[in-house]
């Protein structure tokens, strides 16, 4: 207590935060930011998915700083997406009138180039009158780094080290310390905006005018329609697939043509646990099954791009000391990603710790080259055919596959309890040598054939002697004989490496349902018969849920898939979005949103669609 305090015993209110699922997202192709159903930005990067946060009070509503934009008045509040665009509404209901808050992020008509990364918050009152409240209060490098604040008429430049952002206004700013804070009124029809854009360099300070945020409203309305407007999906789930189509396509890195697993870090699998991870990386895994979701919808260019960022930074490095490939790159194609824990950010809703980088990146994970060479197959025949650079770079993961496949490994789910004999992996490593198999085939490709087919029958075999358990009667998550059920095993019928009404198929499927299944979400696996090496239990696995439902369509069951399929849609928030996992109270859990679980929502539902005729 400072000199001459009186302790009343009454304890500080601690720090509010909104539920991980109380966000909408808005980006840009080169970042995001998510906005709360109050209106508050608490999570903004920039000048990239990974750069250091400027916004991040979902991590720490004191330390991490905030863009709050609300009416001043009790308000009841709805948020949702412009029809068919990300283009985020925040409507505010009061006594006195109705205003909204129109959040989006400019595209420059899709100019990948352009320097400036510019952030719009348009406000108007719809009707009657409306007081409204802002305070931008910016808190550079996760919090880390100091900054000045210089303000001029409509004007405030907040200048840090390495990072300055100008924040332009239609209405008068006024300095509050380190921060910048506007009080208005508007009446009926009446609006004004607030522009936040990085600048330095050759980018100056530039006005956001109401004609301007009009027009680039327009805008970027136009470009999210015109992109949507490719898709082929006609099916009866059209509102909640293009809601993942355009969430994939928000996490796209248009420089690069990366895909990364989500926008955020350290959102926790489970609240006050230690399973908090940096997911703003390019999984090679989310990201290959990414491009196979929006090659379902006839989105060819966000594959192609991918094959470029492929081509350009991830080429195999086959010097036989190491696998050819890391699992994770960054958005660049670096391959540093050192894990770093930040002390002084209390995590969301306490839950320690905050993590950037991610050390899993040195695991292996033999699965990765299944999934690669399988969207990479997907892309050859139904985009454009791969060259012979390509092909070249194919070969070379395949036959690291072949002398490799039989390693224990840390598995898809990232284990940090020691490597095992997961069958997932072996699967995987099957489908990588069987895609390459007919790829060849089809196109008259130079191939090792003889050597490829033995490998691959030998995995078959394997995994049909040793990952079957008797006592279990159902394919099991590793060759070790804990007899663990693992929910990756429902991709054996999705790849095409057992039918889906094989005997012992069905078997498993009912194991699964038994063991991991609850009212249709699935869990991954049960921490305390298969010890991870983390603390804590966590919630169930979304992606998996999806899983769920194709296997059951491909297995017949029909009925139960699309009634699996339909509760699982009521658990996205408002907006359509799924974080990673879904908690034992129904709440979303993990980072968010997350590619994993869109991209499995896109394909359950295109075969369910495929199955219901």
């Amino acid at each position: 207590m400072g000199s001459g305090a009186i302790d009343q015993g009454v304890p500080e209110p601690a720090p509010r935060y909104l539920p991980i699922a109380e966000h909408g997202l808005i980006g840009d192709l080169r970042s995001v930011a998510l906005v709360g159903t109050d209106g508050t930005i608490d999570w903004y990067c920039c000048p990239a998915f990974d750069a250091p946060s400027v916004f991040a009070a979902i991590l720490d509503a004191e330390r991490g700083g905030s863009f709050e934009l609300a009416a001043a008045v009790p308000a009841k509040t709805k948020q949702f997406y412009f029809p068919d665009t990300n283009v985020l509404i925040t409507r505010f209901f009061t006594e006195d009138g109705v205003g909204e808050v129109q959040d989006f992020m400019p595209l420059n008509g899709g100019d990948v180039e352009t320097e400036r990364h510019r952030l719009i918050r348009r406000v108007v009152c719809v009707r009657g009158s409306i007081p409204f409240r802002t305070r931008v209060a910016p808190r550079f490098d996760y919090g880390t780094r100091p900054h000045t604040v210089r303000l001029v008429g409509e004007v405030a430049v907040f200048a840090s080290e390495e990072l300055s952002l100008a924040l332009t206004a239609t209405v008068p700013l006024e300095a509050d310390g380190r921060d910048v804070r506007a009080d208005f009124k508007l009446s009926e029809g009446e609006t004004a905006v607030f522009a936040l854009d990085q600048v330095g360099g050759d980018v100056e300070p530039r006005r956001c005018a109401k004609l301007e945020a009009e027009e680039q409203f327009g805008t970027t309305v136009a470009y999210w329609r015109r992109w949507l407007s490719a898709s082929k999906y006609r099916g009866r789930w059209r509102e909640m697939v293009h809601r993942s189509a355009l969430t994939l396509k928000l996490l796209t890195y248009a420089p690069t043509g990366a895909i990364v697993a989500a926008p955020t870090t350290s959102l926790p699998e489970q609240l006050g646990g230690e399973r908090n991870w940096d997911y703003r990386y390019v999984w090679v895994r989310d990201a290959a099954f990414a491009v196979y979701a929006l090659l379902r919808l006839g989105f060819t260019e966000e594959a192609e791009a991918f094959m470029r960022f492929l081509t350009r930074h991830v080429s195999p490095c086959a010097d036989g000391t190491s696998a050819p490939l890391q699992i994770m790159y960054g958005i660049d194609g670096r391959t540093d990603l050192t894990e770093v824990e930040l002390d002084h950010l209390e995590g969301h809703q306490g839950s320690a710790p905050v993590r950037i980088g991610n050390a899993a990146a040195d695991q292996l994970q033999l699965d990765i080259y299944g999934a690669l060479i399988d969207s990479i197959y997907l892309y050859d025949k139904w985009a454009k055919p791969i060259s012979s650079a390509q092909w070249d770079d194919v070969c070379t993961l395949v036959e690291w596959v072949c002398q490799h496949w039989d390693q224990p490994d840390e598995g898809i789910w990232e284990t940090r309890g020691g490597r095992k004999n997961f069958l997932y992996s072996r699967l995987m490593c099957w489908v990588a040598i069987e895609r390459a198999i007919r790829m060849a085939n089809r196109r008259g490709l130079p191939a090792d054939l003889p050597r490829w087919r033995e490998s691959r029958d030998t995995i078959y075999r394997r995994i049909m002697k040793r990952g079957w358990s008797e006592t279990r009667q159902a394919f099991v998550q590793h060759e070790d004989g804990d007899d663990v059920l693992d929910a990756a095993v429902l991709m054996m019928p999705l790849t095409k490496f057992i039918a889906p009404t094989d005997p012992k198929w069905l078997s498993t499927l009912d194991a699964l349902t038994h063991d991991l299944v609850s009212d249709s979400l699935v869990y991954r696996y049960d921490p305390m018969a298969s010890p991870d090496g983390l603390r804590g239990d966590e919630g169930t696995f979304s992606i998996c849920s999806f899983w769920y439902v194709e296997a059951m369509v491909h297995a017949g069951r029909i009925d139960e898939a699309r009634l699996a399929f339909e509760k699982m849609l009521t658990y996205a928030n408002h907006l359509g979005l799924y974080a990673e996992e879904i908690s034992h109270t129904g709440e979303q859990q993990g980072n968010f949103p997350q590619a994993f679980t869109h991209l499995a929502l896109i394909s359950a539902a295109f075969n369910l669609d495929k199955a219901l005729g």
